[in-house]
């Protein structure tokens, strides 16, 4: 039995239903029932039956789908898979902040840890971010983790006053204009796609600023034959499997997460098998990090 058959016997006997994120290796996005960014995949696992959701991606991901499914089994395939960026805020800030600025509004990208999250007004992701903060009635913004999709966000709400965390993706600001610029020098003819995690430097570059799903989307409908990819390359799965017939570059040679390319076909398999690297957190937790992802939910 091949382990393509092992995986689909096990999600049979376990009842369980597989998420994959963009960025992982191709072969666990091609087994992966939905496959998504991080906004698609948060709804989704609100909406599936089975009793067990195998999360093939990061920490923070997972710790979103237990918190939006206490009674539902959050399995992850690698446990040490964790995102940098979700613990770049602190606390102790987020306090501070909140003295400075009565009426503040704390907008926590979905990029980050349950702890965060629990000291937030709002959760947000790349798709939605523009269209929350804007809904909010609040004057004041302080984003948090990513600085640089919180200024891509305040380019575009001149009318709310940010206030900027130092946090970053590594994959996404390992991009510079220059690696654009060359790979453009190479491709004239081809459009730049950005993912907001980008600096602003980048994103000014671009033909097209918007989340994962939002640059698959771009791409599929253009007429342009080539594009420049300025996000993580798991992306290229699904461009290419949509897009046969257009060409992808790369704007660099450091656009892989390492921790997201943990996640493989054996350790699914595993998860699979064995049941053991569930997500667990405390009932309190949960609770009040559920408040800012289901007004996500509402306002996005």
């Amino acid at each position: 039995m091949s382990i393509l058959d092992e995986i689909s016997q096990l999600k049979k006997e376990r009842n369980a239903v597989i998420l994959a994120h963009y960025y992982v290796n191709d072969e666990v996005q091609a087994i992966a029932d939905y496959v998504g960014d991080s906004f698609y995949l948060s709804k989704i696992a609100t909406t599936v039956e089975a009793e067990t959701i195998i999360f093939c991606g990061v920490s923070f991901m997972g710790e979103s789908a237990k918190i939006l499914n206490p009674k539902k089994k959050v399995v992850m395939p690698d446990m040490t898979a964790d995102c940098p960026m979700a613990h770049m805020a602190d606390i102790e800030k987020i306090r501070q902040v909140r003295k400075e600025y009565q009426d503040v509004a704390v907008v926590c990208y979905i990029n980050s840890t349950a702890k965060l999250k629990t000291y937030s007004d709002v959760c947000v992701t790349s798709s939605n971010a523009l269209k929350i903060v804007k809904s909010l009635p609040n004057q004041h913004i302080f984003f948090i983790p990513d600085e640089h999709l919180g200024r891509y966000v305040a380019a575009k709400a001149p009318e709310k006053h940010f206030i900027f965390n130092d946090g970053f993706c590594h994959v996404h600001k390992s991009i510079t204009p220059e690696s654009v610029a060359k790979t453009k020098e190479a491709h004239p003819g081809a459009e730049i796609l950005v993912h907001p995690e980008c600096t602003g430097e980048v994103a000014a570059m671009a033909d097209y600023v918007g989340s994962t799903s939002g640059i698959i989307e771009y791409a599929g409908k253009s007429s342009a034959e080539e594009f420049i990819v300025c996000t993580e390359l798991g992306v290229l799965y699904e461009l290419k499997s949509n897009n046969p017939n257009k060409k992808f570059y790369s704007a660099g040679d450091s656009q892989c997460c390492p921790d997201m390319k943990l996640i493989t076909l054996e350790k699914v398999k595993d998860a699979l098998e064995k049941m053991t690297n569930t997500i667990e957190m405390e009932e309190d937790m949960r609770i009040r990090a559920n408040k800012p992802l289901e007004r996500m939910l509402e306002l996005g």
